[in-house]
């Protein structure tokens, strides 16, 4: 008896025991069940199939009781284990819900133009941790030769908007301010013709552009003619607001042209207003 306790302490040897037992009383049984079968002549596959269950069963419950304290240091060690794993890598994992999240909702793809916050960029790469996005400048349509590097948890909680339309067609807004001096309303009309003209030659492609992003977006949005307002600043200073649909590329050159021409409209109105005045 003195040399079966230390057996019996032995986990590893006890767990064979068992498993050797188990499948030896498996066996026997089955062999009896055999017999049985053929002297009677009955189907035994279900008592057969049940014990065999049942057997395995009881085995495993023994061998989850001798290993009951080991296992629940081990499941201690591994949940510690685990809750470190997941505080070390909690931006990493919140990187990967958010490229589920952009796979599932697909705001943008590759290609196309986002504002996220206060940047702006055209989408060069979606991958599984983070959005690579080359910066534009929203002001004049131009690459600024930056790389934005958006963790993909910062597209969950912030505001995406998808500026794909402004690739092609930019609804261009300015505002030209000027003193008291002129009359802005003497020469708005000559300016609303010529915005219309620097327009003309891509008026139709634009009404059509104009009305595809309306349908795709459900809405509607300025264009395609020009526009012109005429207001005051808050220091009571003469604004002309301008707003134009046109190519991204020629929106800075329109721009210039209509600032060329109010500059030249206030000069001339200045000097009827001095001639006028002298005679």
């Amino acid at each position: 008896m003195s040399t079966l306790y230390p057996l019996l302490d032995n986990k590893f040897l006890l767990t064979i025991a068992l498993i050797f037992v188990t499948f030896s009383v498996r066996y026997i049984a089955l062999k009896l069940i055999d017999r049985k079968q053929q002297a009677h002549g009955k189907d035994h596959r279900d008592l057969i199939s049940n014990l065999k269950n049942f057997l395995i069963f009881i085995l495993a419950l023994m061998i989850f009781n001798v290993w009951a304290g080991e296992l629940q240091k081990f499941a201690f060690s591994m949940a510690a284990f685990a809750v470190a794993i997941v505080i070390a890598t909690k931006e990493f994992i919140q990187c990967l819900i958010g490229f589920f999240y952009l796979m599932s909702t697909r705001p943008f793809k590759a290609g196309e133009w986002i504002q996220v916050d206060q940047y702006v960029g055209e989408v060069s790469q979606l991958d599984w941790v983070k959005t690579t996005v080359l910066e534009i400048d929203i002001h004049n349509y131009q690459y600024t030769g930056k790389t934005l590097y958006i963790p993909n948890n910062k597209l969950i909680t912030s505001t995406i908007k998808n500026l794909n339309f402004l690739k092609r067609y930019a609804v261009h807004n300015f505002v030209l301010v000027r003193d008291t001096c002129v009359n802005p309303f003497d020469f708005s009309e000559q300016l609303k013709t010529n915005a219309n003209g620097y327009c003309e030659e891509f008026e139709d492609v634009a009404a059509r552009y104009n009305q595809s992003i309306e349908r795709k977006i459900g809405g509607s949005i300025v264009g395609p003619k020009p526009q012109l307002e005429v207001g005051t600043t808050d220091i009571g200073l003469i604004k002309l607001e301008f707003t134009i649909f046109c190519p991204t590329e020629t929106a800075l050159d329109i721009e210039q042209k209509l600032t060329s021409d109010f500059m030249r409209l206030c000069i001339e109105h200045e000097q009827r207003e001095k001639a006028s005045i002298a005679k």
